[in-house]
């Protein structure tokens, strides 16, 4: 039988298989998937455990964001931009979000 701490976890955490590599998206709130007001803006980690990444992704989620704050120097729909895959798998639950890499590179 499997305990209820596997089977509801207390903090939320998601195994990701992003582009054939495998990592864990996870955050350190526990109310974060049952109180709404804690999805406005809040923190997500991200370590997929390859030799590129140095230390554990720490971004800041904002699922209210307006497209007025984007930096206007950035066309979202040039050909060259690309969006990071965690992006996309973090905007397959909170659609719109804008996500802050503080200071990291974002990986591919």
């Amino acid at each position: 039988q499997v305990s209820r701490g596997l089977r509801t976890p207390r903090l939320p955490l998601w195994l990701c298989s992003l582009c054939g590599r495998h990592g864990v998206l996870f955050g350190t709130d526990g109310q974060l998937l049952s109180h709404w007001r804690r999805e406005r803006v809040f923190h997500l980690y991200f370590y997929n455990g390859q030799r590129e990444q140095e230390k554990t992704a720490h971004l800041t989620i904002d699922t209210h964001s307006h497209p007025w704050e984007e930096d206007p120097r950035e066309d979202p729909s040039s050909p060259g931009k690309r969006c990071p895959p965690v992006e996309m798998a973090i905007r397959t639950k909170w659609a719109g979000a804008t996500v802050s890499w503080n200071g990291t590179d974002p990986f591919f």
